[in-house]
């Protein structure tokens, strides 16, 4: 027997956090009847549920490295009609989705899966899961101004944990930065730049946690093997 929400995830319909949304919108069914009750256990392959009236099944894992390209909406959907990253998914018939976010602006690597506790854990600021971004600004920031970045700036949403930031190229002009984070938060490298006084011209994440962008190009995916899956799996214990 395993919590309602759980399986809802297992199966690919939503995130852990997003199933437990259905649930207390009453868009649930076990056997016929309406759960609200968050915890409820269930057996997956004994008991018949229902979200939004459609039989659930227990969907394969995948979990996909994918290079997001610049002006595509990291969303399930758009109102306004712009590329989507799930577009890029259409030979998957698995509801595949974004882990986390990359703003409209930004390209680079994004993870995209059906299995929602792993998607839940590396979401969760417990597990610190470095990601690295390397960003054109405008400008040559100075050791010092890096060095606030190093240390954590204060955005409008509190301050930032310390940064690992490395300069790769300078010129009066512009100049390129590789930036380590464990964060997540919306925007938070041009944020970043921004309170040191140097907007950024382009942004790129390049890795997460150990997973790179290697023989990728913009708008192609890679399925995880079972061995990356594993160790995304031991970091997250």
């Amino acid at each position: 027997m395993e919590r309602l929400q759980k399986v809802l995830a297992q199966a690919g319909i939503a995130s852990r956090r997003q199933s437990e949304e259905l649930i207390l919108q009453g868009k649930v069914k076990v056997n016929g009847q309406v759960v609200q009750t968050l915890g409820t256990k269930v057996d997956p392959d004994q008991d018949w549920i229902e979200v939004n009236g459609k039989h659930i099944k227990q969907e394969k894992k995948r979990t996909f490295v994918f290079y997001k390209p610049k002006l595509v909406i990291t969303s399930m959907s758009d109102p306004e009609g712009r590329k989507t990253v799930v577009d890029y998914f259409d030979d998957v018939p698995e509801r595949i989705y974004p882990v986390g976010r990359l703003d409209y602006e930004t390209e680079g690597l994004l993870l995209m899966t059906n299995d929602g506790e792993l998607a839940n854990r590396l979401a969760h600021p417990r597990y610190e899961v470095n990601k690295v971004y390397v960003t054109t600004i405008k400008g040559k920031p100075t050791d010092e101004e890096l060095e606030q970045l190093r240390k954590g700036v204060r955005l409008d949403d509190g301050m930032t944990a310390p940064a690992e930031v490395r300069m790769m190229q300078a010129n009066p002009e512009k100049s390129k930065l590789r930036i380590q984070i464990h964060e997540g938060r919306n925007r938070q490298i041009r944020r970043m730049c921004e309170v040191i006084g140097y907007p950024v011209l382009h942004l790129i994440r390049t890795k997460y946690a150990f997973l790179h962008l290697q023989g990728l190009n913009p708008g192609d995916k890679r399925e995880l093997t079972k061995a990356e899956i594993e160790k995304l799996n031991r970091m997250l214990r």
